[in-house]
Parts: structure tokens; C-alpha cells; sequence
């Protein structure tokens, strides 16, 4: 197998059919062909801004973390985050605080992830805020004040917008998707939130020439 076979998974920090799909993401990495390389890219949903959620998106993003919690075994949300805050339709800034943790460490990047993921959906804390972001950081151990200057620098948006580029030259609009780049080709890989071996098998199908 050549060296150059990556698996590119592209999220978004607040996309729920992400945080639906940890644990089979989590179960299939564990039993990938040890050549294959996991690359995180993200995707960003939605732009900046400081505007109020339409109620009628609301509605439509309730309607999904239900279909979630009927669909995906052992995904639960906090119904409460609708009521405490105001939400706002801003995701990048969440994609940022990404990218700064992994600049102090580049594994505390999907930690930041996780922690992320569970102030939104289990503590009902709204991840589009800096502060919110903020006790993420703190929360996994990061330096505070190093995190809060590289989530504001240029050079962290320039890279955010960098994955943006790639994830659409991979032809990934959707949040979670999976690329297989083999062999200079790539291919998509269908996610499955139940099945961590149905995508395994589809991996190994393009590898082995299958």
C-alpha cells in the first residue's frame, strides 16, 4: 500500500450529524489499515455573523437532533441549549478554536473538538460565543491567553480557509464526509452511524482493487 493512501474526514465542530457519528468514526479508526492516514478537515457550515437564528432554522435543527436520537444509538442532545441561549448561525468561529488548539498541540485539536461537542450538546453552552470557546480551551488544559490571540489571528482564519479549499476541491459539502485518496484517485466513502465495518470493507475494496 502506498504511503500516500489518506482517509480525509470533513467535519464541522457544531455540525450534529457529526457529533451523531463519533462513536463509529471513533470505532472505525481503530481498526483502519495501519498505512492509512487520518486527515481532519473542516468543512464550515456556516459564515460569521452576529445575527439571531431564524426561528424557523431552529426549528428545522430541533427536528434533526430528534431525528438523531431515533436513528443513532446512545446520541442524546440537551434540549435546553434552545432556551438559554440566543443561537447564532456561526460556525467558523468554532473552526477556529480547532486550529488554535492544534497550534499549541497538535493533538489537542480533536480534543478541542470533543470539548466542543459536549458543551453544545450536553451542557447546552453555545459554542458560536468566544467565551464559550474560551472554557473549552481552558477546560482541556491550553494556555488561555495563547488560545485567545490565535483564534483572532489572521494567520488561523488564512488556514481555515485553506481546509475550506480542500474540502470543497474533495467534493465535500456534506457534514460528516469521508475521502479516500488511493493511488492519486479519490473516492467516497459512505458514512455509515451504525456500522463502523460496512465502511471498513468499502475501504478495503479500494485498496485492494476490488
Amino acid at each position: 500500500m502506498p504511503e500516500s493512501t489518506r482517509l480525509y474526514y470533513v467535519y464541522d465542530p457544531m455540525c450534529s450529524w457529526c457529533y451523531a457519528f463519533v462513536n463509529s468514526w471513533t470505532a472505525l479508526q481503530r481498526v483502519l489499515p495501519e498505512d492509512v492516514e487520518v486527515v481532519y478537515v473542516l468543512g464550515g457550515l456556516a459564515p460569521d455573523t452576529t445575527e439571531p437564528m431564524p426561528e424557523a432554522m431552529r426549528n428545522m435543527i430541533r427536528q434533526t437532533w430528534r431525528k438523531i436520537e431515533e436513528t443513532v444509538p446512545g446520541v442524546h442532545f440537551n434540549f435546553d441549549f434552545w432556551t438559554l441561549n440566543t443561537p447564532v448561525r456561526s460556525t467558523y468561529p468554532a473552526c477556529r478554536a480547532v486550529l488554535a488548539a492544534g497550534k499549541q498541540n497538535p493533538a489537542a485539536g480533536v480534543e478541542m473538538l470533543r470539548a466542543i461537542q459536549h458543551a453544545y450538546y450536553q451542557f447546552a453552552r453555545n459554542p458560536s460565543l468566544l467565551e464559550t470557546l474560551q472554557e473549552c480551551a481552558e477546560a482541556i488544559g491550553l494556555n488561555g491567553a495563547a488560545f485567545r490571540s490565535d483564534l483572532t489571528s489572521d494567520n488561523t482564519d488564512a488556514v481555515l480557509h485553506q481546509e475550506l479549499q480542500l474540502a470543497a476541491e474533495l467534493n465535500a459539502f456534506s457534514f460528516p464526509s469521508l475521502r479516500l485518496m488511493h493511488q492519486g484517485a479519490v473516492y467516497s466513502i459512505a458514512v455509515d452511524y451504525r456500522d463502523h465495518l460496512a465502511m471498513l470493507k468499502e475501504i478495503d475494496a479500494v485498496i485492494n482493487g476490488k
